[in-house]
């Protein structure tokens, strides 16, 4: 299976429970793993073949501008399914973390996989 990777992207939202998380946007770190639906890109050498690593990235910046989630589980879930939907992945790994969170803590988040590995 081949797999592209985005490390450390960082991108600006409104997460969290309490009242002030609803209010002041944090950043978040998301880390993706996630399975091409197809090696065409390997031989060819053409875009057109490739999942656009910017399209996902802008995309992700994009959806997470414009809402607001209560939960790192549910914009991870969110997120995942964008990658599966959207790009024609089966199989995407996410990690979402929210950086300096808790006192002398540098993050706090959470990995989930979904689709199917072949």
């Amino acid at each position: 299976m081949d797999t592209i990777f985005i490390r450390e992207l960082k991108v600006t939202t409104l997460i969290g429970i309490y009242e002030r998380e609803k209010l002041v946007p944090q950043t978040l770190q998301i880390d993706l793993d996630i399975a091409l639906p197809n090696s065409r890109a390997c031989i060819s050498d053409d875009i057109a073949d490739a999942l656009d690593y910017a399209q996902v990235t802008e995309h992700i910046q994009t959806v997470l501008s414009e809402g607001h989630f209560s939960l790192l589980e549910t914009l991870a879930e969110h997120i995942a399914q964008i990658i599966i939907k959207d790009f024609n992945a089966p199989w995407v790994k996410i990690s979402v973390a929210k950086l300096q969170a808790i006192r002398n803590c540098k993050m706090v988040g959470i990995t989930l996989e979904r689709g199917q590995v072949k």
